[in-house]
Parts: structure tokens; sequence; C-alpha cells
């Protein structure tokens, strides 16, 4: 069965994807499925779960203390794993997997991919594995499980290592909105719309998807207009944290992103 990463973007036509991203385990330990499910009936394209980690660099201070509350409430890699077994029949939109190097490295990349694909997990993104690290260990093990390894870029990125990237990889590039931590903005600035701008003259094979500080209206429309969709993060987590419950979390999410 093709990837359904894949399927996703091979069948987009004009329309934009938003993807949204919440850490397993928080706001309860047992509430991952719900939000999982939630999210896919209310139309959500692609979901980033976050597996959490006790020191995550590239996180602000939400996804942090989203991280530190799945930690405490007892959220272990293995237990997120069982999670979304129960599930996998369920779950007709893309998973991926957003973990730090440590916690997966621990339970062994080999066992790491056949968890995820048991667990109907679609491919994962880990911010702080190094690009030699992954072609030499990670994307041979990955491809064997048919699953994709997707890279970060930043503004700070070189032309070079884009293409570079680009070629060594599939499924999507998350084009990072600035090279600050995650975080909500209320707009982006001429500098990051001309990265946009830099990154679509550069005709790659790989769909893009835009992350971090995507918060209202504004931020939505710029990273729809320069790429295949949306990524949203910190604003999703806030309102989760504050609702405790998905529906009414997406309800303020939707409202926020219609809003100028």
């Amino acid at each position: 069965m093709a990837n359904k990463i894949n399927t996703l973007f091979a069948n987009l036509g004009d329309r934009k994807l938003l993807s949204l991203y919440f850490c397993a385990g928080a706001p309860t330990l047992d509430s991952t499925t719900d939000v999982i499910l939630t999210l896919q009936r209310r139309g959500i394209d692609m979901i980033e779960v976050g597996i959490p980690f006790s020191d995550p660099m590239a996180d602000g201070p939400v996804i942090q203390d989203a991280a530190t509350k799945a930690l405490k409430n007892g959220m272990t890699l293995p237990l997120l794993f069982d999670q979304l077994k129960s599930i996998k029949e369920k779950v007709e939109i893309p998973l991926v997997l957003m973990g730090y190097l440590n916690p997966i490295m621990q339970m062994g990349i080999e066992h790491f991919c056949q968890r995820c694909v048991e667990s109907g997990i679609s491919g994962f993104i880990i911010p702080d594995l190094p690009f030699k690290d992954y072609l030499d260990e990670i994307k041979p093990v990955a491809d064997r499980y048919d699953l994709r390894v997707i890279m970060l870029i930043t503004p700070e990125t070189s032309d070079e290592r884009i293409r570079f990237i680009d070629e060594h990889t599939d499924g999507f590039i998350y084009m990072v909105s600035s090279a600050a931590t995650t975080g909500a903005q209320q707009s982006f600035d001429d500098a990051k719309q001309a990265y946009f701008r830099r990154i679509n003259a550069m005709n790659l094979r790989n769909p893009r998807m835009i992350g971090f500080g995507i918060s209202n209206k504004q931020t939505l429309e710029a990273a729809q207009q320069n790429a295949a969709g949306a990524i949203i993060g910190s604003k999703f987590v806030t309102l989760l944290s504050e609702e405790k419950n998905a529906d009414d979390a997406l309800n303020r999410l939707f409202d926020a992103l219609s809003q100028m």
C-alpha cells in the first residue's frame, strides 16, 4: 500500500493542507487517541504527534510545558505506540511522529520503525538528527519499512543544502518559518516572505509545508500561498491545554484562523 504522506500530496489538486501538532500524553495520559480521531473527523489533513522529551531544544515554552505535563502524566514511547495501535484501523490520514533522537535511539531504530508500522505511522521528524547520521543510519532502515523521514529547513539553510535534502528525502520538506524556537506570531515580516519566495523559485521535487509561528489568518494565508500547506503547533497546543477537549480547542482555532 502506498505511503499515506505521498498519497495525500499526490491527490492535492489546488487544495491547501492544514496539519496540526500536539504532544502525546497532554492534556491527559489517555487523551492522545481522542485528539487524533477528533482532528480527523473535523477535516485536518495530517497530524504530527509529539513524543514528549525532557530537553526539547527546538521548542518554545508552550510545547516544552506540554511535554513536561505529558512526562509527569506517565507518557512513554512504548505506551504511545500501544495507544496508536489501538486506533490504527480508524485512522485514514497520515500520522507523523515528531521527537528527539535520544528516546528513539534508546528504543533502537529498527524496533522504532517496526513499531511505527504496527501503529499506523507514515513518517517521522527528528529535529536534532544530523543529516549524515540520517543518510548513514536512519534512512536505510526507514526505507525498508516504507517510512518517510521528514527534514527541516530554515531561512539560514543554504540553497545547496536544501537541494541536497530535497534529493535524499521523500514525503515533504518542513519549512521552518524562522530560525527561532516554536511559538505563535502575528505576521511574517519581509525577510520571511522573501525566504518563502526564494524556496518557491527553487522548484524542489518534494512538496513543502510551512510551520512555526502560524496562529491567525494572516500567517496561515502567507504559509498556504507559499507551500502545499501549513503546520500549526503552539497555538493548538495552548488551546488544547486550556480547553482539555479537542473539539472545543478546534472551534477556537478555526475562529482565530478566520480573523485578521
